[in-house]
């Protein structure tokens, strides 16, 4: 496998303790020195304590991976998500900005909130979840972004395998094989799309809602953080990463959701025939995803396995899986 550019190994390299610190002070907040690194692979994302006692959350944007513009759309939306009192964590206005920039990063800061993980497998907490999607869309839906990317075949699935091929880094024991997966599955996306009755309601997304993303107060309920992913896409795209187990547990799942959602919002149901195809794309934009940030320091380390032939094989196991499922009726909910 080669490697993408050498700029990503010092995305972060001037990213000290003390510039962190010192990003902070910019925006008259004063850390104690307290800070613990909370994960994160695309971004940087510190919780630091300050002199008076409180915590905030510090992000820092990957340098060259969204513009000024990308980014500030995040947090408007995030903003009037907050404005309809909708739990998402956003970040804070300071100085009259929630966007700031040192020492060649930008940043923002949030409060510190906390949770667990959801019980996803708790109706109640379907429904409540699916409530809360019905509210964050219906401010989605209102306009549409201007700068944020959309979630397309194109976007995800072409351009992701033309560039794993142009940058060589499929191993030329496996490259056939997944190439002839790959392209199966995009192709039967593209049927799907073509013979669906109308083409999807694009909105506002959260974009990456899993259960990672949502953390779960007893007694309050869920609040969503992490809006990094945000763009334009169909509103089952917020549904499908939190379904799981067999295709029965899986239709229970979206069942409840959908109905807490619906008091809201309709959902769309030909849109359940979206849930295989947007797998399928982020399947092959997650394995695009690693090989660009391989040469940051930190995805060696949390992805040992990733670019073997091992890993290869295991992806064209999983698109012939893909395959089937894309050639499947669509979940069933009524």
């Amino acid at each position: 496998m080669t490697h993408p550019p050498a700029s990503a190994a010092t995305d972060y390299q001037s990213l000290t303790p003390d510039v962190v610190l010192d990003a902070l002070a910019s925006v008259g907040l004063m850390g104690d020195g307290r800070m613990l690194a909370l994960s994160s692979y695309e971004n940087r994302v510190y919780q630091l304590h300050l002199e008076d006692g409180s915590a905030v959350v510090a992000k820092f944007y990957r340098p060259g991976r969204w513009s000024t513009a990308q980014i500030q759309e995040e947090h408007d939306f995030a903003a009037e998500l907050a404005a309809q009192e909708i739990p998402l964590v956003a970040p804070l206005q300071l100085h009259g900005a929630s966007l700031h920039h040192h020492a060649g990063f930008a940043f923002s800061v949030s409060p510190r909130r906390g949770g667990r993980a959801p019980e996803l497998d708790d109706a109640e907490v379907l429904e409540w979840i699916g409530r809360f999607l019905g509210r964050i869309h219906q401010v989605g839906a209102a306009r549409p972004f201007a700068h944020r990317p959309a979630l397309n075949l194109q976007s995800f699935g072409t351009d992701s395998r033309d560039w794993l091929l142009a940058q060589d880094m499929i191993p030329l024991d496996v490259q056939a094989h997944w190439l002839a997966a790959c392209n199966q599955a995009l192709d039967l996306i593209a049927e799907s799309a073509a013979q669906a009755p109308h083409p999807p309601t694009l909105l506002r997304l959260h974009g990456d809602c899993h259960s990672g993303n949502i953390l779960w107060v007893q007694d309050q309920g869920p609040h969503f953080v992490d809006l990094d992913d945000a763009c334009m896409g169909p509103a089952i795209q917020d549904f499908w990463m939190l379904l799981s187990g067999d295709r029965a547990q899986r239709s229970r799942a979206l069942r409840i959701m959908r109905a807490g959602y619906e008091q809201f919002r309709r959902l769309d149901h030909h849109e359940l025939r979206l849930i295989e195809p947007l797998r399928t794309l982020r399947l092959i934009h997650y394995s695009a995803w690693l090989a660009r940030r391989w040469n940051d320091p930190a995805f060696p380390i949390n992805f040992p396995w990733f670019g073997s032939s091992d890993y290869w094989q295991g992806q064209v196991h999983m698109l012939r899986e893909q395959i089937e499922a894309l050639q499947e009726p669509p979940l069933a909910v009524d």
